[in-house]
């Protein structure tokens, strides 16, 4: 399942993010975050691109912004976040606003108080794990009922006698539902669909 714009706001952390604008095309898919530092970034994205402009490097009037709405819908871009604050960008224009609603373009508001490292790295790590979690097995909560079982294999380095004393049962007990989750992934590869049921508790649970 992927990553969409309307998804930013629930991502733990970037709760101040705020959608201002292009609200009819908030299920974009985010591809990958990109800070712009140039005034056109048209040759260094592919589209998919979540696009961040700071005003940091480059003072950005209005009139530059707008281009960037128009530069980011022609680009195919999933959205733009715009960082406003004293020090460089205000506000966002609410004309700005309403050209990203008639242009369809997802705009977001960030402040600055909020530390770009800290977003991308949210970002990022939403979107791999929305990929991992789409190549789940489709039973309903595979993943969190066996999270305790998934947390004990990667502490006890998957050996069940071990885990079976981390979790206070019988190792028939363990081997039961190690069998149960191999069942449930139907992969013709079944290691591998539990590797990638392991990743996804891990960066679910980290």
């Amino acid at each position: 399942m992927p990553l969409h714009c309307h998804d930013m706001p629930a991502i733990p952390g970037l709760e101040a993010i705020r959608l201002r604008g292009g609200g009819a095309a908030a299920d974009n898919t985010i591809r990958w975050p990109y800070v712009a530092e140039n005034r056109s970034f048209q040759r260094w994205v592919k589209g998919g691109e979540l696009v961040f402009v700071t005003g940091i490097s480059r003072h950005r009037s209005p009139e530059n912004l707008a281009e960037c709405l128009y530069e980011g819908r022609e680009c195919r871009i999933s959205g733009l976040v715009v960082l406003t604050g004293e020090a460089y960008i205000g506000q966002l224009p609410n004309a700005l606003c309403r050209l990203a609603d008639e242009l369809s373009m997802p705009l977001f508001e960030q402040p600055y108080s909020l530390p770009m490292v800290e977003v991308t790295e949210a970002i990022s790590r939403a979107i791999v794990q929305s990929e991992i979690v789409g190549e789940l097995p489709p039973e309903p909560g595979l993943l969190a009922t066996n999270a305790d079982l998934l947390e004990a294999w990667v502490t006890c380095r998957g050996n069940q006698r071990a885990m079976a004393d981390a979790l206070g049962c019988h190792r028939n007990t363990i081997r039961n539902r190690m069998n149960h989750i191999h069942r449930s992934v139907q992969h013709p590869h079944g290691n591998e669909a539990f590797k990638t049921l392991l990743l996804a508790h891990l960066l679910s649970s980290r």
